[in-house]
């Protein structure tokens, strides 16, 4: 009973801790200005860059992976008072990107978790994960679509697990398999305005080319 108690403690705990929003909060106070009001109207690092400059959007960027990072690696720690299980770290992963996704303290409505999602998969398939941060940062640089690199991202992470892990990825590992294919589902979901835009040549990129913000603020551009 203690442990199921402990097991459901830590994955709440994941979702309120990703729930957090630190775009929102971040903005707020440096800046005095809530940033679901300006720019794409959307919480995430993309947006704070736009409305609020680079420095303010990487620390935006770093808490929101700290978000991701530190719900899973504590499950980690914890893992001999629950029997050693991995699906309570994944858990709580899940937990930590759909907090940030559908935060309670914002009715729902929050970014597309790349940053926290990073963080989260730090702690999880670190591995995996620095392949995923190498497509992604090629993609920036040749095309200079963020939207275009998350998804391309996403994608590398369960490939790139498997290719690493070879046949543990379908055994010992296939949790961690399924995880990471559920979280590139999750990713591409929550950038599906972005493919819209993307085919219709009308995403913004990074450095200013693409459509207005007046554009982008009907379009609802998230990141």
């Amino acid at each position: 009973m203690a442990v199921t108690v402990l097991i459901i403690a830590l994955i709440v705990a994941s979702y309120f801790i990703g729930a957090v929003p630190f775009g929102l909060l971040v903005v707020r106070h440096i800046k005095g200005v809530d940033i679901r009001t300006v720019g794409s109207g959307n919480i995430g690092a993309t947006n704070v860059a736009r409305v609020a400059g680079k420095k303010i959007a990487i620390l935006v960027f770093v808490l929101d992976f700290t978000k991701g990072f530190v719900p899973v690696f504590g499950a980690w720690l914890l893992k001999p008072l629950y029997g050693g299980t991995d699906l309570v770290p994944i858990a709580c992963g899940l937990a930590t990107v759909l907090g940030h996704m559908f935060p309670v303290y914002l009715k729902f409505r929050g970014g597309k978790g790349v940053a926290t999602g990073a963080g989260m998969l730090c702690a999880l398939v670190p591995k995996p994960l620095l392949a995923a941060f190498v497509v992604w940062v090629a993609i920036v640089a040749i095309t200079r679509y963020v939207s275009l690199a998350s998804i391309s991202a996403s994608v590398t992470l369960p490939v790139s697990l498997v290719a690493i892990e070879g046949g543990k990825a379908f055994k010992e590992d296939i949790w961690l398999t399924v995880f990471c294919i559920i979280l590139a589902a999750l990713v591409i979901l929550r950038h599906r305005s972005n493919i819209k835009r993307l085919l219709a040549r009308g995403e913004s990129r990074v450095g200013g080319a693409g459509p207005s913000e007046e554009k982008q603020e009907q379009h609802g551009e998230e990141s």
